[in-house]
């Protein structure tokens, strides 16, 4: 038999590939099934991004004449309507994993004594464990944190009205997805970043997401120093280097990244920050122990998570598979999708256009707001990165990973032909970069 802590992507998928190839599968949950990116991340930020899009998209027909007013929020509905859909995803993702020979076990604590897996008082008896207990939000050591009225995406389904003032937490992705959907929705928000925000991002990206996050107040190398008050009536204190200020806001949201969920995981070696140590195969320390998925650390991504998941399960079976990074697509969702990828070739040069108006970005010509496509060639022709800001960047970027890795050239696009009217602009780019080598070469 084959235990698995955890039914996230990582665990579920495991669990999926182990069953079909005939293995007795045990999947242990706490909570439900589909794990933080069905519960807490991807797919609310999905479903609130659709609406603050929708409101953003009715602002500028309303600025350009065509529309007469803009929607307000019903924010109470729009998370009770959220979780009804969350609840039908939970079912879909229940019946498949059971279809698929795996029997799950739902609402017991299980944990990892470094021997086996203990369910409840009942220790497993198992072939292999893989553990995939997920992460949780990262909470700073801050006074008044715990204050009523500072939420963490895991409990902002209790937020029971639209604050009209939000302070937010963090200077990454997570943080500047919630200040989009906020200020969209209305809310006066306040980013409050340790350091430089989306300090990781992509130059012409970062640029790109200050600028549809215009109207929020981003306050950059500053640390929330203290939380006081009660829910509608907090007043927190910001520090920099330049002293310390005050601030009323009727709520805070935690957006600070993640931790990993480790501490009933014992016996098998862990980093200080409590990531699970793994090889390229995903095995731990402990022999037929694998873990996978956010607590075996960054980069916190759904489609990592799946993919070591489905390679631990491999490596169960006999198949010797190892773990592959490069080229790992990424997206930041705001009016636009900013999608990346890159393989971190230091001689590769940026060609950068604008993106061509088309579904979505029609309208965003009168304001010269049609997005950005962006590649990096290496010297020899090979696509060694790419950006993408528009309503299809995340395809675009998952598609061209998959073409780096498998070390397509701009030459490979001589002959594309692309479905037409599309904001794809990469491919455009690639063409030009083929003919600028190419009259290099003949020169």
């Amino acid at each position: 038999m084959i235990v698995i802590l955890g039914g996230g992507p990582a665990g579920r998928l495991a669990s999926i590939r182990l069953a079909t190839a005939g293995k007795e599968v045990t999947l242990i949950e706490k909570g439900g099934i589909g794990g933080q990116c069905l519960h807490f991340g991807c797919m609310p930020v999905c479903a609130l991004n659709d609406v603050a899009r929708v409101v953003r998209k009715n602002r500028t027909f309303r600025e350009l004449g065509i529309l007469n007013s803009v929607p307000t929020v019903d924010f109470p509905s729009l998370l009770r309507e959220m979780q009804k859909v969350q609840t039908t995803i939970t079912g879909i993702l229940d019946k498949e994993t059971r279809d698929a020979g795996v029997e799950i076990i739902y609402g017991k604590e299980g944990r990892f004594d470094g021997k086996q897996v203990v369910c409840g008082d009942q220790g497993l008896d198992a072939d292999a464990v893989i553990l995939s207990t997920g992460s949780r939000p990262n909470i700073p050591a801050i006074p008044g944190i715990t204050t009523k009225g500072v939420y963490t995406p895991h409990t902002l389904r209790s937020m029971d009205r639209l604050p009209e003032r939000l302070a937010i937490i963090g200077g990454g992705i997570m943080a500047a997805e919630f200040a989009y959907i906020f200020s969209q929705f209305g809310s006066q928000v306040t980013v409050i970043s340790r350091s430089n925000f989306l300090k990781a991002l992509d130059e012409h990206l970062r640029k790109r997401a200050v600028r549809e996050l215009d109207g929020v107040d981003i306050r950059q190398g500053c640390d929330l120093h203290s939380v006081e008050g009660g829910e509608g009536n907090l007043r927190i204190t910001i520090k920099n280097t330049r002293g310390s200020d005050t601030r009323d806001c009727d709520a805070v949201l935690i957006a600070a990244g993640l931790v990993p969920n480790s501490e009933n995981l014992d016996g098998v070696r862990k980093r200080q920050n409590g990531e699970v140590v793994v090889d390229e195969y995903m095995r731990t320390s402990v022999p037929c122990v694998y873990a996978c998925g956010d607590v075996a650390g960054p980069p916190f991504l759904t489609p990592v998570a799946r993919q070591q998941g489905i390679v631990a399960a491999d490596n169960i079976l006999g198949m010797h598979r190892k773990m592959d990074y490069a080229c790992i697509p990424q997206s930041l969702s705001l009016g636009d999708e900013l999608a990346f990828c890159s393989d971190g070739n230091p001689h590769a040069k940026p060609l950068v256009i604008p993106g061509p108006a088309g579904p979505d970005t029609f309208w965003g010509v009168p304001s010269s707001d049609t997005g950005l496509a962006k590649i990096m060639v290496a010297p020899d022709g090979s696509i060694s990165g790419m950006c993408s800001a528009s309503p299809g960047g995340g395809l675009i970027a998952g598609y061209m990973a998959l073409l780096m890795k498998r070390h397509f050239s701009v030459h490979d696009f001589s002959d594309f032909i692309e479905v037409h009217p599309s904001t794809d602009g990469v491919y455009g780019l690639a063409k030009y970069a083929s003919g600028v080598l190419k009259k290099r070469e003949n020169q």
